[in-house]
């Protein structure tokens, strides 16, 4: 008899345990599965769109961009993370908006950089201000496409990524300067001097964890500092105890989303 409520215990503790496994796999397709083709090229992506939509209504749109570790062609890993924070129901009841994460293939790179990955950190030559990669340049084409629908508020378009997306994140704002009325970018880097391009007044929020042995800390520090000189406005936060995966202390900040969806172009 106490072997059998042993087993049924233990039994019940690993239904629990997977239970928000499940819960996390199904809350996630909410995220629409969706392709965007462009001369002769697609884009993976998944949307979310806020609860009771309605197309005669306007909302924000945030672009989601992964790292470099969810890359592929299964049009899934890009959720991993940071679609949780978007499906939280508190969240989608505050701040109803349309939310974009494309996924780049395991070949290709959001940002225009050179990567050489035998040493740690890894080292980086930044080309921003060559043409973009295919990748990006698929995703401009979509956000162009999605940015022109009579239910996107054109003044509350948003970016944000880490990683990776970080990187991609610093360069769309380059490419597209017109389109972005704020941004985040968790432990990515740039070339800073493409900051000179970017709105005056720009509002951006970066994250950087000052242990990163992948991505040094610096990158983040640069872009800062540049943006700020340029007449944007850059928030740096550092985190002194965290590595590479500062993004799960930038997604969890209570205040990024209210930060975010609080700016505008107007």
């Amino acid at each position: 008899m106490k072997n059998r409520i042993k087993y049924l215990m233990l039994m019940f503790g690993s239904v629990l345990l997977t239970f928000p496994l499940l819960l996390n796999a199904q809350s996630r397709e909410e995220f629409k599965k969706e392709h965007f083709v462009a001369e002769g090229d697609t884009l993976n992506y998944r949307i979310l769109y806020p609860e009771d939509f309605s197309m005669d209504e306007e909302y924000p749109l945030l672009l989601f961009l992964h790292g470099a570790g969810e890359r592929g062609n299964d049009n899934e890993s890009q959720l991993v993370h940071g679609s949780d924070l978007f499906l939280n129901k508190e969240n989608r009841e505050k701040f109803p908006a349309i939310v974009i994460f494309p996924q780049a293939p395991k070949e290709d790179y959001w940002a225009k950089v050179e990567v050489k990955r035998d040493t740690t950190p890894f080292q980086f030559d930044f080309k921003n201000k060559e043409k973009p990669t295919r990748s990006l340049d698929l995703v401009m084409k979509l956000m162009d496409s999605v940015v022109s629908k009579d239910f996107v508020n054109q003044d509350r378009v948003y970016v944000g990524g880490l990683s990776m997306g970080g990187m991609g994140t610093y360069e769309i704002i380059f490419k597209k300067p017109e389109m972005f009325a704020a941004a985040f970018a968790i432990c990515g880097g740039a070339n800073e001097e493409i900051a000179e391009k970017y709105p005056k007044g720009f509002n951006i929020w970066i994250f950087h964890g000052e242990k990163d042995d992948i991505v040094p800390p610096r990158f983040s520090k640069a872009m800062a500092r540049s943006i700020n000189h340029n007449g944007g406005n850059a928030k740096l936060s550092l985190y002194p105890d965290d590595n590479h995966n500062s993004w799960d202390s930038a997604l969890a900040e209570p205040y990024l989303l209210p930060w975010l969806f609080s700016n505008s172009k107007n």
